[in-house]
């Protein structure tokens, strides 16, 4: 072999080498950088994964510390809290509601605002009728409803009642604000039955269609934990069978 031959391999050798050593050192380099993509997702994601719990955790407390400072007793719109205080409002009666679980939500009744309303829900009280029902549909921030027999909202006791609100033609001075007890019905204004609402907030837009007919004296807090532990599956407020909760007993006192 010659001089230059020997040149041209040694050359060779040494560019071959060379090709080893970049392509090495660039594999290299591409592994470093996944590897360090990698690592930045995964802080990214912790990053996410901690701010997305500390923002459901805020809004749980801000939840529980609204309702823990908002009074028991509401505005009750013309039956301001002082008057009511001095037994000046239009109370015939109140109703023990104990739920299983969570404990007992008086209300007061006023016979004077709807009285046919007054009746039908004394008369079904006296009965027993809603000893044992649930509440089988509830919306934080909105209400819970109850008293129906079929737990679905398509139930009552067999009997309706004259809906009594302005829209059909009776003055009902109640309005529909916080604590406030009412009646559910249909379509029809006289197709109210046995299921009723606690009101949660404020829903004066449901004044003049709704025959408002007694309001929570104690037992808010007891509302605002119901209305919190729902877990609704619709839109609705509709909450599954074996998670309503039950109306152990209603007493009239």
């Amino acid at each position: 072999m010659s001089n230059q031959d020997s040149t041209n391999n040694s050359q060779r050798n040494v560019t071959r080498l060379l090709a080893v050593v970049i392509t090495m050192v660039l594999a290299v380099a591409v592994l470093a950088g996944i590897i360090a993509i990698n690592k930045k997702n995964d802080r990214v994601k912790t990053s996410n994964t901690s701010e997305e719990s500390t923002l459901e955790e805020n809004l749980e407390s801000k939840r529980a510390t609204k309702y823990k400072e908002e009074p028991v007793e509401p505005n009750y719109g013309e039956f301001m809290p002082d008057t009511v205080s001095s037994g000046n409002a239009p109370v015939s009666g109140y109703a023990d509601i104990e739920i299983e679980g969570y404990g007992t939500v008086t209300i007061a009744l006023c016979h004077d605002i709807a009285p046919e309303t007054v009746d039908n829900f004394e008369e079904l009280v006296k009965s027993g009728f809603y000893d044992g029902l649930t509440f089988h549909r509830i919306m934080d921030g909105f209400m819970m409803q109850g008293g129906d027999p079929n737990g679905n909202g398509t139930g009552g006791s067999g009997k309706t009642i004259k809906g009594e609100f302005s829209a059909n033609g009776v003055e009902n001075k109640l309005s529909h604000v916080r604590g406030v007890v009412s009646m559910a019905r249909s379509a029809s204004y006289d197709s109210a039955s046995s299921q009723f609402f606690i009101v949660q907030g404020d829903s004066t837009f449901l004044d003049g269609n709704y025959a408002a007919f007694g309001f929570v004296v104690n037992g808010m807090d007891i509302v605002d934990e119901i209305c919190m532990d729902a877990e609704p599956i619709d839109d609705n407020g509709t909450i599954k069978d074996e998670d309503q909760p039950v109306i152990t007993s209603i007493t009239l006192k």
